[in-house]
């Protein structure tokens, strides 16, 4: 057995890995110990900077939704007491209880995220509906990708048109001024979580600490607010406006949009630290805030047009306006940091291509830098700002892919729940099934907006759910073909023994996706130069579903006759791959490389699409346009680029 701990995570024991790596340890997370010992008010600081963005910014527009024109509900006492009620026990019973109470148990060694749901679900199952749950976490993470491009876009301009509420004079500025934040905030990525979030933590700070104190003095003025928190207006609300109040839901939905990238961001900074940060100050400001922009409207139903920047005084607007674009600067910061992190565990799963991986932090794993899915979000993301124009807009496309990641995740859960929590299947649902009735009821309250914006995120969801699909389809297909016309190891290497070729000096590293068969780029090798060198190592690289494999078995070594090695090299989806840092550990077992010396060999598949094979002939095209532009593997697995000799093959699919 062997004590370790992984970048502030983890804290388990463990005990070596078979060859298979079938049987990996279940480590608990321990909160105290993430990211290298850091005190826990830091964290929580840092936590409110990166993982609450999104939803505190959500009084910028949600009450103001609620009485929309396509709503078409007059701010009476009634209808508020209403919403008030709905948005109560929604953050309640949605936030408070199904993800911060239980979702963020669902959790990979310290790592979250609906790819992470879908990994442990998926244990021990059978391969049918293990299937069904890859196809489940697929949509997921393609809704998940809807969100981050329509977060920012609605949180920037929600902010910003404060402006009108000053003097309409500014309404020609707003939508230029918004581009250029978000090209600020896309260009900021590169620095890293931990400074954004260390850089963000405090406004936030100081941006909850206002919601709460101007959402208090209206309610100390109007405190009949109060009786709102009673369930009963919210039964009787549906009660009185029937269909009217059911596509309501789609406004009252905004209140709790962000909870997946809560989950997604939990591996940067542990389970407590989220917990306390919501219980302890997020959900009392929100609450505040809410209650406070309802006593408003009780008093003047006609700053329904905005009720938040209503609730400020004149003199106190530009501030508010400026620190309310701060926060959703935040907001946006909390979904893309979450999306680096699905996109870094769906590239190690196979489900994406390889992209350039830029590591933020030389403490943190999980701090992570994509710059090809940063940019390609802020192309988007700049588009559908174009498109739209307004929040008034955005709502339509707003709540599908959130309500939609919510139902998965409840699905999900109950899996999790059933098989690896030992709850037993009555109790997993008798539980899940409470959330799903109600995001089930906000999901189709949110489909009728399809016609008014809802298209996208369910088009954005479809076309990441295609790209991933195909590509791990794509894979699987290339891996049948190249593994159909290959040849047995120990079988060819008995053969060599009767007739060695002439051997040179040094090392050969063959890189293989099965290291049982004969590399494809070591026959071409032996064609054409015809030699060997003194020590061969067949290399394979296995990505787990865990986050992290210890240090001490991230290589496996079996000699084989010959000079031959066969080598296995062990990663989780969130360990930093670095092939020639793993294979100097080969000498533990008496296989040592002179790095001067060590030749890597790649093979580079050129592919030649064909009708009738297995997969349609225009998703074969697809795909091979993806493993085209995909990252090279020299750059993602830190080989040397003067030590990589590529050999060219071509396999038809």
């Amino acid at each position: 057995m062997h004590s370790w701990n992984r970048t502030g995570v983890i804290a388990c024991r463990t005990a070596r890995l078979p060859p298979s790596g079938t049987a990996l340890a279940q480590c608990e997370e321990t909160d105290m110990d993430a990211h290298n010992k850091q005190k826990l008010p830091a964290i929580i600081l840092a936590a409110i900077g990166v993982v609450y963005g999104d939803i505190g910014t959500s009084p910028l527009y949600t009450f103001k939704e609620c009485f929309s024109p396509h709503v078409g509900l007059a701010p009476t006492p009634a209808v508020i007491f209403g919403f008030l009620s709905l948005i109560l026990w929604s953050l309640i019973l949605v936030v408070s209880l199904k993800y911060l109470a239980f979702v963020l148990r669902a959790d990979n060694r310290g790592e979250g995220g609906i790819l992470t749901l879908m990994s442990l679900a998926g244990r021990n199952t059978t391969p049918n509906m293990t299937t069904v749950l890859l196809v489940l976490g697929l949509v997921g993470g393609g809704f998940f990708y809807g969100e981050v491009v329509i977060t920012p876009a609605m949180s920037v301009l929600s902010a910003l048109e404060g402006l009108q509420v000053v003097t309409p004079l500014f309404s020609p500025y707003i939508l230029p001024t918004a581009i250029v934040v978000l090209t600020l905030l896309f260009m900021i990525q590169k620095h890293g979580t931990a400074r954004v979030g260390g850089f963000f933590g405090p406004i936030m700070l100081v941006w909850f600490i206002a919601l709460g104190l101007l959402g208090l003095i209206s309610v100390v003025r109007h405190p009949e607010v109060l009786a709102a928190i009673n369930p009963m207006w919210g039964i009787r609300f549906f009660v009185e406006h029937k269909w009217i109040a059911f596509i309501a839901l789609g406004s009252v939905v905004l209140a709790i949009t962000g909870v997946e990238a809560l989950y997604a961001d939990m591996g940067h900074f542990g389970r407590r630290p989220i917990q306390l940060a919501w219980f302890g100050l997020v959900l009392p400001a929100l609450l505040l805030n809410y209650f406070g922009q309802g006593a408003l409207l009780l008093a003047d139903p006609a700053a329904a047009a905005n009720p938040f920047y209503h609730l400020a005084p004149d003199w106190l607007l530009y501030p508010l306006v400026a620190l309310s674009t701060l926060a959703t600067v935040i907001a946006s910061q909390a979904v893309i940091s979450g999306a680096f992190s699905v996109s870094r565990q769906a590239m190690q799963l196979g489900f994406v291509p390889r992209f350039t991986v830029q590591y933020t932090s030389e403490k943190a794993q999980g701090q992570v830098y994509l710059p090809g899915v940063n940019w390609g979000l802020f192309i988007a993301v700049v588009i559908l700002v174009l498109g739209f124009r307004s929040t008034n807009n955005l709502a339509g496309a707003y709540g599908i892919a959130v309500t939609g990641d919510m139902v998965i995740t409840s699905i999900l859960a109950i899996f999790v729940a059933t098989m690896r929590w030992g709850w037993g299947l009555g109790k997993a649902l008798a539980l899940f099934s409470l959330f799903l009735v109600v995001e089930l009821t906000f999901l189709y309250a949110n489909l009728l907006k399809i016609p008014d914006g809802g298209w996208f995120p369910l088009a954005a969801g479809s076309l990441i759910f295609l790209l991933m699909s195909t590509w791990k389809q794509g894979r699987r297909l290339l891996t049948e073909r190249t593994s159909g016309d290959s040849i047995d190891l120990k079988a060819f290497i008995d053969a060599l023994l009767v007739s060695m070729p002439a051997r040179v000096h040094g090392t050969a590293v063959f890189m293989t996706s099965r290291n049982d068969r004969v590399p494809n780029a070591m026959l071409h090798n032996l064609m054409h130069n015809k030699v060997l060198h003194e020590q061969v190592l067949i290399v394979s690289v296995s990505v787990f579903d865990v986050p992290f494999v210890p240090e001490i078995d991230r290589v496996e070594v079996e000699k084989l006759p010959g000079g031959f090695f066969r080598v296995t090299v062990q990663y989780g989806f969130k360990d930093e791959p670095d092939l020639p840092q793993a294979l100097a550990q080969c000498a533990n077992f008496g296989v040592h490389l002179e790095p001067l010396e060590t030749s890597f060999f790649l093979g580079r598949a050129t592919l030649v699409p064909r009708v009738g094979s297995a997969m349609a002939f225009w998703r074969e095209k697809l795909f091979i346009f993806m493993y085209r532009n995909s990252g090279s593997a020299t750059s993602f697995y830190k080989i040397p680029t003067n030590r990589v000799v590529e050999l060219g093959t071509q396999i038809v699919l």
